[in-house]
């Protein structure tokens, strides 16, 4: 595909995309991501920080001639990446969507070996961990959300369950 830095893995948040194994890894966890969004993913990680736009993705993962419903094929691919990833479209970590354009990869990403860390300066590694926090912590925060949808819509339904409980039960 020739991506640059095939042949060290692309670093990002708790990820690790290991080209020349053809693995995804969170914290040396390998992940199952399918062929096509895995080649996305090499694809937009690559070009971090840059637009790829849906015609490059099209070039890219579908050479001329393959027939395929293009943009319900990006959509599911976009998906899986973003469910592999726990990223949200919303309030995405990794992948941006530009509408009507493409996808940008948006995290930190480190294609070198960590350098010694020099009195004073953030390190790769620093930045991994802070970018995992972030990561964590949005993940907690959409967690405590929807427990407190939770809990609201349940304490809703035994608050109508009482009042007619109550009013069925006077003469």
């Amino acid at each position: 595909m020739g991506v640059p830095g095939a042949t060290v893995p692309i670093k990002f948040g708790e990820f690790e995309l290991d080209v020349a194994a053809a693995e995804l890894r969170r914290n040396g966890v390998k992940l199952k991501l399918q062929p096509q969004p895995f080649r996305l993913l090499i694809l937009l990680a690559s070009r971090a920080g840059t637009l790829v736009t849906r015609d490059e993705i099209r070039q890219e993962l579908w050479p001329e001639g393959t027939h395929v419903d293009f943009d319900q094929a990006v959509n599911f691919s976009v998906k899986q990446v973003r469910d592999v990833l726990r990223d949200m479209p919303d309030r995405p970590l990794y992948i941006e969507t530009v509408p009507k354009r493409g996808y940008r990869f948006i995290a930190p990403v480190n294609t070198a070996p960590d350098p010694p860390a020099k009195p004073g300066t953030t390190t790769v590694r620093l930045q991994k961990a802070l970018w995992t926090n972030i990561a964590e912590l949005r993940i907690a925060e959409a967690r405590r959300q929807r427990y407190t949808q939770i809990v609201g819509i349940v304490a809703t339904v035994l608050l109508v369950g009482i009042v007619l409980f109550l009013i069925f039960l006077r003469p």
